[in-house]
């Protein structure tokens, strides 16, 4: 049951709702405009609120949905942690779309909310107050990931290995802006 439910996460994390999204409605490519990135940050840039929130709500659900699956499938805290991480890889390399997707936050986002919602909960918050205070969409990734490491090590240790690799990927998916950050060059809202 894990390899199967491992293998769906994948390939519904492959489902790229900017990419899909900006199809549908004859926007460009986000992965060729823009930030270059296909997440709900390119997408506010290039086709507007609405196009973002559907993206970001995507994206969620796409973290989330593999996670409840594995917890109704009865699999522990850890498999369902990993296979949320299989959907997470899903985004960052999509089959569908030349293994060319986004940087993986809002569906690590969603597949939180599935294992541990208050761990969602201070990611969230994380993620908000930094960009509140840096008008800087990675920047607050990059701090909001990390952060829930040790409230997963205190109340969910199972999920701290999965959590700590899935943080690990998001980290080495942002290496271009954490240049940027530290040349002052990053994009700004």
């Amino acid at each position: 049951m894990f390899w199967l439910l491992a293998i769906l996460a994948y390939l519904l994390g492959s489902l790229s709702f900017a990419i899909l999204l900006s199809r549908l409605t004859g926007n460009p490519d986000p992965r060729m405009s823009g930030s270059g990135n296909a997440g709900a940050t390119n997408m506010l840039r290039l086709a507007g609120k609405k196009l973002a929130i559907l993206t970001l709500l995507g994206d969620l659900f796409k973290g989330l949905l593999p996670v409840l699956i594995a917890a109704a499938a009865g699999l522990s805290l850890q498999d369902q942690a990993w296979i949320g991480v299989c959907a997470v890889i899903g985004h960052l390399f999509p089959l569908y779309f030349r293994f060319r997707g986004g940087k993986g936050v809002a569906t690590a986002a969603g597949m939180l909310l599935g294992l541990y919602p208050p761990a969602a909960l201070l990611a969230v918050c994380a993620w908000l107050l930094t960009f509140y205070l840096t008008r800087t969409s990675s920047l607050a990734a990059l701090i909001a990931t990390p952060l829930t490491l040790p409230l997963l090590a205190w109340q969910e240790p199972a999920a701290l290995l999965p959590m700590s690799a899935l943080t690990g990927l998001i980290v080495w998916r942002h290496r271009g802006n954490l240049r940027d950050l530290f040349a002052g060059r990053e994009r700004h809202f």
